[in-house]
């Protein structure tokens, strides 16, 4: 693969979706940051073809180009290296986190595509030296963690300090004191955190990054570009599971990573053909179709879940409703800054919220229900639209049992002093019709509260069911 620089003098200037040399395509132009949310979403990394003229890119699954001399091509030589496909939805993605570079340079927009979101994490991991110190968020994915502490503090011998950095005197000392494993390389959060949905300030936490000289890296997966952009809040990367909202159908696996520093995008696409753990081109086109509906999806995510989370607080049938939205949760005022949906003006161009821009806390909800694993199971086995899977983000709604599911890597002891006990339910509100989804819930809590008065009758208390494996998905 040419350094980007000689692919450009070579033609990469070509457009997305079909090798013009004109950066700005057949219409002649861009769409630019100046936009809105929305419009960026549908236009952004996208042009019709100059010789079809086909408005929406094409799959290309060839693996590889021709060249007209040797070193002398269009913009693309091998698809691991660059792909015309995944290009487009890299643009598209650049332009709605916002880094800035795609109008410079169609060489390197800043966005790299990758074949799942830990492929994106290892390979973000991968800008740090052997040995590196990481600060990572205490709850994140359970993959996360895996990767983490199971797999790379062997491998690359990494130090991983966990800090709850939600909370800014812990996020202060873990960043910027000097603990145990050093000055850290990369300060790793998620915000809302998978899957207690705890929020982190990222503003504060990049500050203290600058501070100590570490990258930060945040895995915006559960707020989405259309509710948070941490690069305009001062984030070095952001990260993002396409699998999940930005492609929101539940038919596609990938990953993203988005900077706004030059330097730091040409390090991650030198990695990201070197590892080569690559988004194909069927996956970029899925969730390219599913990042133009991105802002209408999320609208209706979070009214729905809203409104759920309202109705299951007030019904007090669960011992306790975790939503960014609620009043009662203890990061509400910070979500509401932060987690804003974007109007349909023009954001301004030194980044931030426009005032007219709304809250939204985004489309996941957690339970604490009343007992153990027996009501959880019957919560969950009870539903009938909500279906029982890993994953979320999707329009469809979906439950899971992170204990047992998706955060089952997570030693016992761990999750339980984040709170993730047995009667702990993850759920990720589609956008159905509310009122079929609260009908749904309101037969599943009747089924959670059956199973708990027959465990209390039988004499077994909260120890009615024996402890189920846990999965490492």
């Amino acid at each position: 693969m040419e350094p980007p620089a000689a692919a450009a003098e070579n033609g990469a200037a070509a457009v997305a979706n079909g090798g013009a040399a004109d950066r700005h395509g057949g219409h002649g132009h861009s769409h630019g940051a100046g936009h809105a949310f929305a419009t960026q979403a549908i236009h952004g990394g996208q042009r019709p073809c100059p010789t079809t003229g086909a408005v929406f890119p094409a799959i290309y699954t060839s693996s590889t180009f021709a060249q007209t001399s040797p070193g002398v091509h269009q913009g693309f030589e091998y698809s691991r290296s660059h792909n015309p496909t995944r290009f487009a939805f890299e643009r598209c993605v650049a332009a709605l986190e916002g880094t800035g570079l795609s109008e410079a340079d169609d060489t390197t927009c800043g966005a790299f595509a990758f074949a799942s979101g830990l492929a994106a994490a290892a390979t973000c991991f991968d800008l740090l030296d052997a040995g590196a110190t990481v600060v990572c968020m205490d709850d994140v994915y359970g993959g996360t963690y895996r990767l983490l502490n199971g797999v790379r503090a062997r491998t690359s011998g990494f130090t991983v300090v966990r800090a709850d950095l939600s909370d800014p005197a812990a996020a202060a000392a873990a960043i910027t004191g000097a603990g145990a494993g050093g000055a850290p390389a990369m300060v790793w959060l998620e915000t809302p955190t998978n899957p207690t949905l705890k929020l982190c300030d990222v503003a504060a936490v990049a500050a203290l990054c600058k501070e100590a000289g570490a990258l930060c890296v945040v895995d915006n997966t559960f707020a989405t570009p259309a509710l948070t952009r941490p690069l305009e809040l001062g984030a070095d990367v952001v990260l993002s599971s396409t699998t999940k909202y930005i492609a929101g159908h539940s038919d596609t696996v990938g990953g993203v990573l988005a900077t706004r520093s030059a330097a730091l995008a040409a390090r991650l696409r030198y990695l990201q053909n070197a590892v080569g753990a690559v988004m194909s081109p069927w996956d970029a086109y899925l969730a390219l179709r599913g990042a133009k509906t991105l802002h209408v999806r999320m609208a209706r995510h979070c009214a729905n879940a809203a409104e759920l989370a309202r109705r299951l607080e007030a019904a007090g049938a669960v011992e306790r409703v975790v939503y960014p939205g609620l009043p009662s949760h203890p990061q509400h005022a910070l979500a509401a800054r932060q987690m804003r949906l974007p109007s349909a003006g023009p954001r301004p161009r030194a980044g931030g919220a426009a005032p007219e821009d709304e809250p939204a806390f985004g489309g996941m909800i957690s339970l604490h229900l009343k007992g153990g694993l027996a009501e959880g199971r019957a919560f969950l086995e009870a539903l009938r639209l909500f279906t029982l899977a890993e994953s979320l983000g999707g329009v469809e709604s979906l439950a899971e049992h992170p204990a047992i599911m998706t955060h089952g890597s997570v030693p016992a002891e761990e999750r339980a002093a984040l709170g993730i006990t047995d009667g702990f339910v993850r759920l990720s509100v589609g956008i159905e019709h509310v009122e079929d989804l609260w009908a749904d819930l309101e037969g599943a809590l009747q089924a959670a509260a059956a199973a708990s008065a027959k465990a209390k009758a039988a004499g077994r208390g909260r120890a009615a069911a024996a402890p189920l494996a846990t999965a490492v998905l």
